[in-house]
């Protein structure tokens, strides 16, 4: 029997993480990280609750990842900080881990480089590294082979003929001859309709706006997508251009990119800091980082004049080379207006086609799953609505209902035979990662931060004789993020009084201790409810003695 569970990234953009498992062994399917929304305030990064990875762990064989992307490899570091198994994933992947690694102490790691097309057995478990397009290199889907079955793995991937890599369609082609079970299948992209865009139409329109520049070309896009990289350093070497780096990981990309052979141009292309002054504004191009309108990115401070090598001038263009993470719209469009402000012209998906998804359109969707022809469908990596829209695709082309399994994470299903046989559920969640905390914030903490962020925090501070039962200091009352306190001197000294009222009734009744803190909580709450329909954060700080 074979189960497989994926603990991230179903329901959800990110936390991309399953496990495959027999009676003896097990593999486990990347362990990316979700970047924090608006909910998780001060939160840095999410990664999957590796709990049931746990109770495993003595047959888990190796961690297999599929790209370089975050949302695959981004908890890796959390992953080998408690489970000591050799990862396997190709050259690109493993030179962006080791970087990663880095940052976190870890040098050393078990891991193996495979090669498209590479076979590799771990007990139960034979797997074929599958060649996909995506919007890094170095990109691979999976076929694995179990004596109840063949699960496939689309990896993260989009169908583009022009492209210098391939998604080898052939060899998916060649699984589906054979049976697949199961098949996994990328969702991001499985709301829009036709085909996504190729990357020749992308260099087509930087090669046109570059054509047409007066001034410098500032090309902000993600710092992973060498093969927009490759495109911009060979139209700068075309046209006479030299090109800038900016940003620590675009340098850090670019040079494992270069090193690996991922991107080849001459040194001479790339312009250092100290000759960007005198090097002709008409013929510099400025790689860098900042698409998602990140408050401490390079484009960032560059739109508020706040960067110390840039300043925007007239004529200056602007390309936004990415697409817009859900969540971030206001932070770009709010770059956008500062950069048009600036004089600047500004190109961005809006309006232009400076960038092209690497996951597949619903027509790719279809022709991958008339390709591998699965008895069972399992669409991942999206959130429900893209699962949901995966779903009806598989249903239009004949897949029945019931064996199109609609999961969420935890969520495990067990196949014998090339059939299925039973659900179950595990362990499962998100650990929240907060500075050097790893899992030490959860719910009732973030719930406590976004009242204080939409709220504010009233401190109430008074020391009691607990053998007396009198209050012989305070209350003092200090409000941050409630209302300015010059403007309620009245108010507080209303309080204090209607607060030293109701201690010293309370203590007057012989009432245990432990449930002052209630009760001042209690009056401050009616205060601030009854004066300015506010519920701010109230911390009673009472000192015995």
């Amino acid at each position: 029997m074979v189960k497989i569970t994926p603990l991230g990234g179903v329901g959800e953009i990110g936390l991309n993480c399953s496990v495959l498992e027999t009676e003896k062994a097990a593999i486990v399917i990347d362990a990316g990280l979700m970047f924090p929304d608006e909910h998780m305030p001060g939160i840095d990064i999410v990664i999957p609750d590796f709990t049931y990875l746990e109770t495993i762990k003595d047959k888990i064989k190796a961690l297999i990842l599929t790209h370089g992307h975050e949302d695959h490899i981004g908890a890796v570091p959390f992953f080998l900080k408690n489970f000591d198994i050799p990862v396997y994933a190709t050259s690109f992947t493993i030179a962006l881990l080791k970087a990663k690694l880095a940052e976190h102490n870890i040098g050393y790691f078990r891991h193996t480089i495979v090669d498209k097309c590479e076979k590799l057995e771990f007990d139960d478990f034979r797997v074929e590294f599958i060649s996909v397009v995506h919007s890094i290199v170095d990109c691979v889907g999976l076929a694995i082979e179990t004596k109840d079955g063949i699960i496939v793995h689309s990896g993260d991937f989009k169908i583009d003929s022009h492209a210098l890599e391939i998604t080898d369609l052939v060899t998916f082609s060649r699984y589906g001859n054979k049976g697949v079970m199961l098949f996994l299948g990328d969702s991001t992209n499985a709301e829009k309709e036709g085909y996504s865009l190729s990357e020749t139409t992308v260099r087509a329109k930087l090669e046109d706006i570059i054509l047409r520049r007066t001034g410098r070309v500032f090309i902000a896009v993600f710092a992973s997508n060498i093969p927009r990289i490759r495109n911009i350093f060979e139209l700068a070497q075309k046209y006479g251009l030299k090109v800038f780096l900016d940003g620590k990981s675009m340098v850090t990309n670019v040079g494992i990119a270069k090193e690996l052979g991922y991107l080849d141009f001459q040194k001479e292309l790339i312009l250092e800091e100290r000759d960007l002054e005198r090097h002709p504004s008409s013929r510099t191009v400025i790689l860098t980082t900042g698409t998602q309108g990140e408050p401490m990115s390079a484009l960032t401070r560059i739109s508020h004049n706040a960067h110390r090598l840039f300043k925007i001038t007239e004529g200056d263009t602007i390309v936004l080379s990415s697409r817009y993470i859900p969540g971030n719209e206001k932070a770009i469009h709010g770059l956008v207006n500062r950069l048009l402000r600036l004089g600047a012209n500004v190109f961005y998906e809006d309006i232009s086609e400076v960038h092209t998804s690497g996951h597949a359109k619903r027509e790719e969707l279809r022709l991958l799953l008339q390709i591998v022809r699965p008895k069972y469908f399992m669409p991942v990596h999206g959130e429900q609505r893209h699962l949901v829209k995966h779903s009806e695709l598989a249903l239009e082309l004949g897949i029945p209902r019931e064996n199109i399994l609609l999961l969420k994470d935890g969520d495990s299903l067990s196949f014998e035979k090339g059939l299925l046989v039973s659900k179950g559920e595990v362990p499962h969640g998100r650990v929240f990662v907060d500075g050097k905390g790893v899992g030490d914030v959860e719910e009732m903490v973030l719930r406590d931060r976004r009242r204080l962020s939409t709220e504010g925090v009233t401190i109430v501070l008074l020391v009691v004789d607990s053998q007396r039962r009198i209050l012989t200091y305070g209350p003092d009352i200090i409000t941050r993020g409630v209302v300015m306190e010059s403007s309620i001197t009245g108010l507080i000294e209303e309080a204090k009084a209607i607060i030293s009222e109701s201690v010293a009734q309370f203590l007057r009744e012989d009432l245990d201790l432990d449930f002052l803190e209630e009760e001042v909580q209690r009056v401050v709450k009616r205060l601030f409810i009854f004066h300015f329909d506010r519920r701010p954060l109230i911390i009673p700080i009472i000192i015995t003695v």
